[in-house]
């Protein structure tokens, strides 16, 4: 439909040129000079024809439009416009006062360039404070439609972890990300910290964020929201529902708490630690597993082993087999989103690989 579009909007902008042309040559304004005849063809037919290519090319290499960009870009302009048109009444209030002036070069070519200078100073000013301000038209409220990809709201949690630029890099995703300033701000405030822990978890995080908007993958904006329900929130978790709430977008966090209340408040979540847990490979009871026991377990004679991703097995009267690699016989599986433990006990069948230095022989 677009391609559709495209071409009409060519063939209009030709049949309109070609139209005019004509209408010219009837009329007589053409004359028989090879000269004044190319320089009429490049004015009425070539150069709105490039013209009208050049939009069609600038339309489908520019494929994320954003209507806050284009609406800021068109109230700048129009902003610009009037701010001219008002310093040109003034200039010319001028030069009623003092006719000398006209006759002054400068004078027009201060006016023009004031005229510019207005222009470009709106609507760079608006493109840079476009988030800041909304537009507002009474009785009509535009909403995003909830059919298509949701916004991601990033929690600190989830930029600290670090894994979310991993997903990100699969290409998985597809909706924007937004980091809101709220979120920026403790982010920053824990990279102050005192705690030397803190501090290197906090700049960790901006390391993630920095990785994440050098990513050409997904676009992902930071942005200040003047809402009254979520700049009344009292902490920064209950502004993040409320902003997922007013944005129907949904919160990616691996706090579990953070879960908990915006799952009861209806909003969506991605929980990263879900998301890993249902990467990993299912293990169901009755097979068999080869792990190595590290260490002793709390209660008494069992033994605690980890796979390569990090889930626990729990192996029932492992204790004696701590430094050794045995067959596991799993008993059970439990599944949280804290995580995965893993429960079993040592296959009878199959002996224990020892994994410990062996001795050295005696020299005789």
């Amino acid at each position: 439909m677009l391609h559709i579009i495209r071409a009409i909007f060519l063939v209009v902008v030709l049949a309109v040129t070609i139209s005019f042309a004509i209408q010219l040559s009837e009329q007589g304004k053409v004359t028989e000079d090879a000269d004044e005849q190319m320089t009429f063809i490049y004015m009425y037919i070539l150069i709105p024809s490039i013209a009208a290519v050049g939009v069609i090319m600038i339309d489908m290499f520019w494929r994320r439009k954003r209507l806050n960009v284009l609406g800021g870009l068109f109230f700048g302009l129009v902003a610009g416009l009037v701010l001219a048109y008002v310093i040109t009444l003034v200039f010319d209030m001028i030069a009623n006062i003092f006719p000398s002036l006209i006759t002054n070069p400068i004078f027009p070519l201060a006016k023009w360039l004031l005229g510019a200078m207005a222009v470009f100073l709106c609507v760079t000013i608006v493109m840079q404070t476009k988030d800041e301000f909304r537009f507002i038209i009474p009785y009509v409220e535009f909403s995003k439609n909830s059919k298509g990809n949701q916004p991601m709201l990033l929690d600190t949690s989830a930029i600290i972890d670090g894994r979310i630029a991993d997903i990100v890099d699969t290409k998985i995703l597809q909706s924007e990300l937004i980091v809101p300033r709220f979120v920026l701000a403790e982010l920053q405030t824990i990279a102050d910290s005192a705690d030397k822990l803190k501090r290197n978890r906090g700049r960790r995080g901006l390391d993630i964020l920095q990785r994440l908007q050098n990513n050409d993958i997904i676009e992902i904006n930071i942005l200040e929201f003047h809402i009254p329900t979520v700049t009344q929130a009292p902490d920064v978790d209950s502004k993040l529902v409320a902003l997922g709430e007013h944005l129907s977008a949904k919160v990616v966090t691996n706090d579990y708490n953070l879960n908990k209340v915006a799952s009861l408040r209806g909003v969506e979540v991605i929980n990263i630690n879900d998301l890993a847990n249902a990467l990993k490979p299912i293990v169901l009871p009755g097979e068999n597993m080869e792990v190595k026991i590290i260490k002793h377990g709390e209660e008494a004679g069992q033994g605690i082993g980890y796979l390569d991703d990090g889930t626990m097995i729990v192996v029932d009267q492992g204790r004696q087999f701590v430094g050794e690699t045995i067959s596991l016989l799993v008993t059970s599986v439990l599944q949280t989103s804290a995580g995965r433990m893993i429960f079993g006990k040592a296959d009878p069948t199959i002996p224990p690989v020892s994994t410990k230095n062996p001795p050295t022989n005696p020299t005789a």
